[in-house]
């Protein structure tokens, strides 16, 4: 156990499918969930039942994907999504990803804390910039250097917040004996003026139970460390090793020192995308039969990772005894050493890429106990706060995780049993704010 603390889970949405391009063609599942609201609904009630403290909806604002056999990776439209997961929920927090490159702050302050009062105080916003050009040309615009979306990225956060704390907490009176509705000098303009960004307000979104929404960040390297520690309170990470989630989750903790907050109120999660079957080879099996129409496609990657060559036409079979030898793990992707060592115990190629070693996060195949058992070992090694869960196909993959690995963290002590609050904040145990951060509010003006 690590200080009797409790991980944080979430769970992430996208496509109504599952985080596997071929999860729409799974047996089982509907392949008209892209447009279905209800599928969204049915699986966010289903993580709610886990007592997860949010829902994750990634934004991809230039999607690129070959659609000739795999699916779109999100949502329709994140906030569309959520408005209807919020009326048929009562509890789990709902986070979606807003870009600060390509978003005004009005508009982004006027639609999470419309979202936040209909959900009763259940929202965050992921805030990050947009580096992607394909992103940028369906705006018309061109992709600004990193300093650039970074500046306006603490503008636009600064400015959207001022304009949720302008109509102050006791703003609305309410009082129909008087016929008073509101105190108009607490719904006061905020005039803010940046380099990029501007706002006069006020915004005419009274408060919610948590008063306004909760910042989120998802972006990497120092840029988005620095804009993390200054505002964010959960970071949704991609790490592969505790080492390297260890340093990321201090680097942010060192960030919030250095903005004048308590560290402890930046809640780092790393992501993990479980293969959960009976056995660890039921398990490769489903993850086979939706990874069939990319693997050969990922071998020569894979080699890459190996620092062999490699091809599709050994895809069935093991590594050589002579390419084990001569296997090596790159040192430019994270994932090579998981990979190597899926591959020293023998597994076919096919079978290697079965076992995650090219997803996005770290892979545990197997039982329910195995995925426990990772998150067990992130959690007390201090490489994170939580999890944010990707599961591969979600008609039958989160009611399996609410099923079997949730009862295991509950019985390790690491996971709670019901909810400790009504509200996003309560789930992550930060304090409450509204308005700008009084910490950071000098920067603002």
């Amino acid at each position: 156990m690590t200080n009797g603390k409790q991980m944080i889970l979430g769970m992430h949405l996208g496509n109504g499918y599952g985080s596997q391009g071929s999860a729409w063609r799974a047996p089982g599942v509907d392949p008209e969930n892209y447009t279905s609201f209800d599928a969204q609904v049915r699986y966010a009630q289903a993580a709610e039942r886990g007592k997860f403290a949010f829902l994750f909806l990634p934004d991809f604002l230039g999607e690129q994907t070959d659609l000739t056999r795999e699916s779109l990776m999100i949502t329709l439209e994140p906030m569309m999504t959520l408005a209807a997961i919020a009326r048929e929920t009562e509890r789990i927090g709902l986070v979606a990803t807003g870009s600060t490159t390509f978003n005004e702050p009005f508009n982004i302050a006027r639609q999470f804390k419309a979202l936040d009062v209909m959900s009763h105080g259940r929202v965050g916003w992921n805030a990050v910039t947009t580096s992607d050009p394909a992103a940028a040309a369906n705006y018309g615009k061109s992709i600004a250097p990193g300093p650039q979306r970074y500046q306006r990225a603490h503008e636009t956060i600064q400015i959207t917040q001022a304009l949720w704390g302008s109509w102050q907490r006791d703003a609305w009176v309410k009082d129909t004996a008087t016929g008073r509705f509101a105190d108009p000098a607490k719904i006061q303009p905020i005039n803010l003026q940046g380099e990029y960004v501007a706002s006069r307000g006020p915004l005419p979104v009274p408060p919610s139970e948590q008063g306004q929404p909760v910042i989120f960040s998802a972006g990497g390297g120092g840029n988005g460390a620095e804009l993390a520690g200054r505002y964010a309170s959960g970071v949704i990470g991609a790490v592969f090793t505790i080492e390297d989630a260890r340093n990321q989750r201090e680097s942010l903790r060192e960030a919030a020192r250095r903005a004048g907050r308590d560290p402890d109120e930046v809640k780092f999660f790393a992501g993990v995308m479980p293969a959960i079957a009976p056995t660890r080879r039921e398990a490769l099996d489903r993850r086979v039969a939706l990874g069939e129409l990319t693997a050969p496609a990922r071998v020569p990657y894979l080699g890459s990772m190996l620092n062999l060559s490699l091809d599709a036409s050994q895809l069935d079979e093991p590594l050589t005894p002579a390419q084990l030898v001569a296997a090596s793990p790159s040192p430019f992707d994270p994932r090579s050493m998981r990979a190597l060592e899926v591959a020293r115990e023998g597994w076919t190629i096919r079978d290697i890429l079965a076992h995650g070693v090219i997803d996005y996060h770290p892979t545990p195949v197997g039982p329910a106990s195995v995925t426990a058992d990772h998150m067990q070992e992130w959690f007390e090694a201090g490489a994170c706060d939580g999890f944010w869960v990707s599961i591969d196909i979600n008609e039958d993959g989160i009611d399996t995780f609410v099923d079997e690995v949730v009862p295991l963290l509950q019985e390790r002590g690491l996971f709670h049993h019901d909810y400790g609050g009504a509200t996003l904040r309560d789930h992550l145990g930060v304090p409450a704010q509204y308005g700008i951060d009084p910490r950071i509010a000098a920067s603002a003006n």
